[in-house]
């Protein structure tokens, strides 16, 4: 080899290690933001860790760890709803880590940013295109939607009284009707056939995905089963703190609740959906010191203990290349 070849050689060697650097560079510049991110957190927020505590140092352990156990279910339930939603098989260890930290991403941007963020990106390194996988989180968010509608009306029925429904003014009316003018007229303008194209491909998919039943079992029950668990959190705490409402009106409540903190584009509902919860039980009976306790409660279970350990586990995944 002349010293000419030798040196054009080593010159496309580097040119090829730059981009490889670089991702690397990148991916340790996103695992150690994630690291400082968590220690911000925990930093900023433990006057609240502490304090809740505290209040539960004094509960029924027995009660929490039920409360515990039905968190770390969550993250499987999540999953199982993901894979529901996409035709494609996925690696189930992996899906669940992404799950976790999807959960801590989702606690750091608003409006389930985070988690769809996370989850998206997941698909499309899995081989999954970017339509469809963005009509995967849809459909999955949809189903969630859908169950959490249907617990309501059925606990409703069951606990008559509980909730009342609101007063709908006629300007709120007019917002749906809007929305469906626009649609309409959008589909008759040259964007049309492309839009047309797009909404075909989205019903594809769903039929796609229901036409397997281990696929619908998948997103439907574990969509269920999410919601499930969240309202067994929080009905656990309730219990270990002696709250007195029945489990069945506390499951209401907070479906009704993080349904309603749903519209407030906060980080995982932090703020809205505590200060409607802790509205909400105190409205159906239980004392303000009680009802802000449930509340702290199913706070550290769900969102401050396993907040350090997802942000890790999204760091491991940054590290890996899975995200």
């Amino acid at each position: 080899m002349t010293t000419q070849e030798c040196t054009t050689a080593t010159t496309d060697s580097v040119t090829a290690a730059a981009p490889v650097r670089r991702r690397a560079y990148w991916h340790t510049a996103g695992s150690l933001a994630v690291v400082l991110t968590a220690g911000f957190l925990a930093h900023h927020h433990w006057p609240v860790l502490r304090s809740g505590a505290a209040r539960l140092a004094v509960a029924d352990q027995g009660w929490l760890l039920v409360g515990a156990a039905a968190t770390l279910l969550t993250w499987a339930c999540s999953a199982l709803a993901q894979q529901g939603a996409v035709a494609e098989a996925l690696p189930a260890g992996r899906l669940v880590a992404v799950q976790i930290a999807a959960s801590a991403a989702n606690h750091v941007l608003p409006a389930g940013v985070g988690a769809g963020a996370v989850n998206m990106r997941f698909l499309m390194r899995r081989g999954v295109p970017a339509a469809r996988a963005a009509t995967a989180l849809g459909v999955k968010a949809a189903a969630s939607a859908l169950v959490r509608g249907a617990l309501i009306a059925v606990l409703a029925l069951a606990c008559p009284g509980v909730l009342q429904m609101p007063r709908i003014p006629p300007v709120g009316l007019t917002v749906p009707l809007a929305v469906a003018v626009v649609v309409a007229l959008l589909l008759r303008t040259p964007l049309g056939p492309r839009c047309r194209g797009a909404l075909a491909a989205v019903r594809a998919d769903i039929r796609r995905v229901h036409t397997r039943p281990a696929r619908a079992a998948a997103l439907w029950g574990g969509s269920l089963a999410f919601a499930l668990l969240h309202a067994v959190v929080l009905i656990a705490v309730t219990q270990a703190i002696a709250l007195p409402l029945p489990p069945a009106r506390v499951a209401l409540l907070y479906l009704a609740a993080s349904s309603a903190a749903a519209l407030l584009p906060t980080p995982g509902g932090l703020g809205s959906l505590d200060a409607v919860l802790a509205i909400a039980l105190t409205a159906a009976g239980a004392p303000t010191a009680a009802a802000a306790s449930a509340v702290l409660g199913y706070r550290l279970l769900t969102v401050w203990l396993p907040l350090v350990p997802g942000l890790l586990v999204l760091g491991v995944l940054l590290r890996r290349r899975a995200l």
